[in-house]
C-alpha cells in the first residue's frame, strides 16, 4: 500500500510559517527552577530551546518528561529546556502545587507557571502535552504534540547544531537552571499504603523511588527497600532500584510462593511490575521491560501502572494501566498471559469490559465480584461487574468540581484512590479536592468524609479508623469514620481550555505529520498511520467515527447540539532511512478536543502531530 498522501502538511506553514519570531514566554504565576530569575527566549538567543506545555495531571506529559531527559544531557551545552505548565485543573493552578509537582517528577530544567494559559494561546497549542523548538536566533522551526518524538528531536538538534555552529550563531555553556535546595523528610511524596499482616505498614516513597516498612504507628521507619537511586534494578534492598512507584497489592501465601514474592508492586516509571519478597527484602522483576508500551507492542511492554489489586474471586491482578488507558487481568500462573481490557481511547465510556474507555486508571479495589476503581482524567468513580463498566460518579474529561449528591449530579477533581469501607460503602481519595469522599451504593450517594487534606491519594482502614496518604504532606494521617457525614453543595468546575468554534455538517479533520530528517514512513508491513475518531456525546458525529489509516477525514457534526468533545487518536511510524535494518519511531496522541456548534464555525480543524517550519 502507498503512504498516505501527507498534503496536510501545508497546514504547518500557515500557523507557523519559516521564519516566524517565536512568541516571548508570559505566565502569571512566575518560574521554577531558577533560583528567582525571570528568562525570556531574548535572554537565551544562541541556545536551542524546547518548549513543553505540559501539566502536572497528565499522564503522557510525564511520559515525554522521560523522552527529554535523555537530550537534557546529551546536548546539556546547547540545549534549554523550558517547561510551560498549563493547568487542566483548578488544583493545577495553584502555585505551591506546580512546585511541588516539578520535585516530585524530577524536573531538571527551568518552568514558567502560566496558570491563565497565556503562552499556551500564544502557541495555538491543542493538547497536552506538545513540545516547541525554537533555534538559536529565536525562531520557532517546529511543533510536535503527543509522545515519541525523542529520535526526531535529536536529530533535529544535530541539524540546528550543525547550521547555527557553522553561522556562529550557536553560543554553547551552561544553561539557567538552578535546583532547589534538596529537602529532608522521611517520606517524599509518598502513593499507596497496604497494611501488612505484622501490623506495620508499607509505603510507596515515590519521590525517594522506593519503598519503605512504617511500625504500627505509621511514622517509624522499620526498614527502607530500594537504593534511592532511579533505575530499574533486581536485587537486595539496598541494591534494588524504582522509578517512582505506585500501587502495592499482598498476595495470598500460595500465589505468592509461585512467584516468589508476597507483594506485587507498580514500579510507574519503569512501566513495569516488581515482587518484593517481606522476609528478605529482596526485589525482582515480574513483567516489564522498561519500555512504555506502544500500539506496536506485546503483552511485554506496560505502560505507567499505577496501581494494582488481587481478586481472590477470579485468582488474577489487576493492573491500572494509566499510561494506555486500560485495565489489565494478569493472572499469575506460570505462562498465563494478561488480557487488556479497554479501548486506549481516553474517554468515559461504559458498557463490556472490551469496549469501554478509560481515562488514567489510577486506584484500585476489590470488593468480592465487584472491582472499584478512579478515572483520574474524568474525575469519575467507576465498577467493574459481570463483565461490564458502570459509571456512579463523574461527567467527562472536561467537567469536575467538589459537589455531593446523588452518584449521576456528584463531582470530584482528579481522584486517584479508593479503598472499601467496613460498611460496604468505598471512601473516594479526592486527590484534587484534598479530601476523601464517601459513595454508598446502596443510596447511590456522595457525600464528605473529610477535607483539608494535602493530595490525599491512597488509604486503609486500621481500627475504625482510615489511614490517609497525604501525598503533598509527604506523612500518612489517621482520619475519623464519622457516624454521619457532611454533605458539601460546592462548586462546579470547566477546563479553562477554549473550545473550538466548529459549524454543523460537513467538517475536514487534518492530522498533520511530516517524518524528521533523515526518516520516512514505512509501509512494508502495513499501514504507518492510523487515525481513530469518535465524539461524547457521540450522536454529535453523524459521519466519521472508527478508525482508518489516513491522516485527514471527512466529519459531519450534528445540528441541534450546542457540542461536545472529538476524541481523535493519531500515530504514525516513521523509520530511519539508508539502514539495512532501521529503526522505526511511533509518535501518538490523543486529542479531547471540546467543540463548540454554531453559524459561522470552521469547517476544517487541523491538529498538529508533528510539522516543521
Amino acid at each position: 500500500m502507498a503512504a498516505p498522501a501527507l498534503r496536510v502538511a501545508v497546514a504547518v506553514t500557515s500557523s507557523y510559517p519559516t521564519r516566524v519570531r517565536a512568541p516571548e514566554l508570559r505566565g502569571a504565576g512566575g518560574w521554577l527552577n531558577t533560583g528567582g530569575r525571570e528568562l525570556s527566549l531574548a535572554g537565551l538567543r544562541g541556545k536551542i530551546v524546547i518548549l513543553d506545555f505540559w501539566t502536572f495531571c497528565c499522564i503522557n506529559c510525564l511520559h515525554v518528561l522521560d523522552e527529554l531527559r535523555p537530550l537534557e544531557r546529551a546536548y546539556a551545552d546547547v540545549l534549554v529546556i523550558v517547561g510551560v505548565h498549563s493547568p487542566k485543573f483548578v488544583h493545577e493552578a495553584d502555585h505551591d502545587a506546580v512546585r511541588a509537582a516539578v520535585e516530585r517528577y524530577g524536573v531538571h530544567h527551568p518552568v514558567l507557571d502560566d496558570p491563565k494559559l497565556t503562552t499556551w494561546r500564544q502557541y495555538a497549542v491543542k493538547a497536552w502535552p506538545t513540545l516547541g523548538v525554537v533555534d538559536p536566533e529565536g525562531y520557532l522551526v517546529a511543533m510536535h504534540a503527543g509522545e515519541g518524538h525523542g529520535a526526531g528531536l535529536a536529530a533535529l538538534i544535530e541539524r540546528l547544531v550543525a547550521e547555527h555552529g557553522a553561522k556562529g550563531t550557536l553560543h554553547r555553556g551552561d544553561g539557567p537552571y538552578l535546583p532547589p535546595p534538596p529537602p529532608q523528610t522521611e517520606l517524599r511524596f509518598p502513593a499507596k499504603v497496604l497494611a501488612l499482616p505484622d501490623g506495620t505498614f508499607l509505603v510507596a516513597d515515590t519521590g525517594h523511588h522506593s519503598l519503605v516498612q512504617l511500625a504500627a504507628d505509621a511514622t517509624t521507619v522499620v526498614r527502607r527497600i530500594g537504593s534511592g537511586e532511579r533505575g530499574l534494578l533486581d536485587g537486595d534492598p539496598a541494591q534494588a532500584r524504582f522509578a517512582e512507584p505506585q500501587g502495592l497489592a499482598l498476595l495470598p501465601a500460595e500465589v505468592a510462593g509461585q512467584i516468589g514474592g508476597d507483594v506485587v508492586v507498580a514500579d510507574t516509571a519503569n512501566h513495569a511490575l516488581r515482587a518484593l519478597t517481606l522476609a528478605t527484602g529482596r526485589v525482582t522483576t515480574l513483567a516489564g521491560t522498561g519500555r512504555p508500551w506502544t500500539a506496536r507492542s506485546g503483552a511485554q511492554d506496560l505502560s505507567s501502572p499505577w496501581d494494582v489489586a488481587w481478586d481472590e474471586r477470579g485468582q488474577r491482578l489487576w493492573v491500572a494501566m494509566a499510561g494506555n488507558h486500560q485495565l489489565w487481568s494478569v493472572p499469575l500462573a506460570a505462562g498465563a498471559e494478561p488480557e487488556a481490557f479497554g479501548t486506549t481511547n481516553e474517554g468515559l465510556v461504559d458498557g463490556p469490559l472490551g469496549t469501554a474507555w478509560f481515562a488514567q486508571p489510577s486506584g484500585l479495589a476489590v470488593d468480592g465480584d465487584r472491582l472499584w476503581l478512579v478515572d483520574a482524567e474524568t474525575s469519575a468513580l467507576r465498577f467493574v461487574a459481570d463483565g461490564r463498566v458502570r459509571t456512579v460518579a463523574g461527567q467527562g474529561l472536561f467537567d469536575f468540581g467538589h459537589r455531593d449528591g446523588p452518584g449521576g449530579q456528584a463531582l470530584l477533581q482528579h481522584p486517584l484512590g479508593v479503598t472499601v469501607l467496613p460498611d460496604g460503602s468505598v471512601a473516594v481519595l479526592d486527590t484534587y479536592n484534598g479530601a476523601v469522599r464517601r459513595y454508598d451504593p446502596a443510596a447511590d450517594e456522595v457525600t464528605t468524609l473529610a477535607t483539608g487534606l494535602a493530595e490525599p491519594c491512597d488509604a486503609v482502614v486500621v481500627d475504625g479508623r482510615l489511614l490517609v496518604v497525604e501525598s503533598a504532606a509527604h506523612r500518612l494521617t489517621r482520619v475519623p469514620l464519622p457516624a454521619a457525614a457532611q454533605r458539601v453543595a460546592g462548586a462546579a468546575y470547566r477546563t479553562a481550555r477554549p473550545a473550538t468554534q466548529v459549524a454543523a455538517g460537513p467538517v475536514t479533520l487534518d492530522v498533520v505529520f511530516t517524518p524528521p530528517p533523515g526518516q520516512r514512513l514505512d509501509d512494508r508491513y502495513g499501514a504507518s498511520t492510523r487515525l481513530v475518531v469518535a465524539a461524547t456525546p457521540p450522536e454529535l458525529l453523524v459521519e466519521g467515527a472508527g478508525s482508518g489509516a489516513e491522516l485527514s477525514r471527512r466529519l459531519v457534526l450534528a445540528s441541534g447540539l450546542d457540542g461536545g468533545v472529538l476524541h481523535v487518536t493519531a500515530s504514525a511510524a516513521a523509520c530511519d532511512e539508508g539502514a539495512e535494518h532501521p529503526a522505526c519511531h511511533l509518535v501518538s496522541q490523543d486529542w479531547g478536543v471540546p467543540v463548540r456548534i454554531g453559524a459561522g464555525g470552521e469547517r476544517r480543524l487541523a491538529l498538529l502531530l508533528r510539522g516543521l517550519g
